[in-house]
């Protein structure tokens, strides 16, 4: 499939009016590869902190949101009041598996339900990032170090205008574009780039089956 943007760029910046948000509804009778590992993805131990969770090594189980349109672009996402970056992620709860996580997460941060995404596939399991220390809150116990994720490929099915950004009292984002698919591994922040290559890499097939080996190669070089 091909796709337009460049490396460097991305369109149309779109801002956010204010939504209301509502529970999504649960996720398909079909699993998802993720879900069908997550008893391999090893949660030992994991400690209830609230609303998060961190296992026995300080990584909080996660999932990681990559929405894609039909020209091979993904959905990149700005932090509210910063000029940061990065695609839509949040902790899995307790109760969730990834997939139920992944929903949660897409209707608080995108304002999307079920019906405005197709699952493309997932990460066959954990993908970590560590914290720099300046951002380790070591006054928490247990203490977070990093992330471990489960990321998803989504294909966006409705209309662009289902995006919204204010589905959640306290909005992650408050501008979004799409950009070219390798864009976000060069340009997220540092800590994350490597995790990001890697599950753009892993992903990548899942988009562009119709482009040969090769050519997917030269794309990750």
């Amino acid at each position: 499939m091909a796709f337009s943007g460049t490396l460097g760029g991305g369109g149309q910046e779109h801002k956010r009016p204010p939504v209301d948000c509502k529970a999504a509804p649960p996720p398909g009778s079909e699993i998802c590869a993720a879900c069908a590992n997550y008893g391999k993805l090893k949660p030992l131990r994991e400690q209830p902190t609230g609303r998060q969770m961190i296992d026995s090594d300080g990584f909080r189980p996660n999932i990681g949101i990559i929405v894609s349109n039909d020209h091979g672009q993904v959905l990149w996402a700005r932090r509210v009041g910063q000029n940061s970056w990065q695609f839509p992620q949040g902790g899995i709860k307790a109760h969730e598996n990834p997939e139920q996580a992944l929903y949660r997460e897409l209707c608080e941060e995108l304002g999307l339900g079920p019906e405005h995404v197709e699952i493309m596939g997932s990460t066959r399991g954990w993908l970590r990032y560590t914290l720099p220390k300046r951002y380790i809150r070591k006054h928490c116990s247990p203490t977070c170090i990093g992330q471990k994720q489960v990321w998803f490929l989504l294909r966006l099915v409705g209309l662009e205008s289902a995006v919204k950004l204010d589905a959640c009292r306290r909005p992650e984002f408050d501008s979004w574009k799409w950009v070219n698919y390798w864009h976000p591994s060069r340009e997220v922040i540092f800590f994350k780039r490597e995790v990001y290559r890697r599950a753009l890499k892993e992903l990548a097939p899942k988009l562009y089956r119709d482009n040969g080996p090769g050519q997917l190669c030269r794309s990750l070089s």
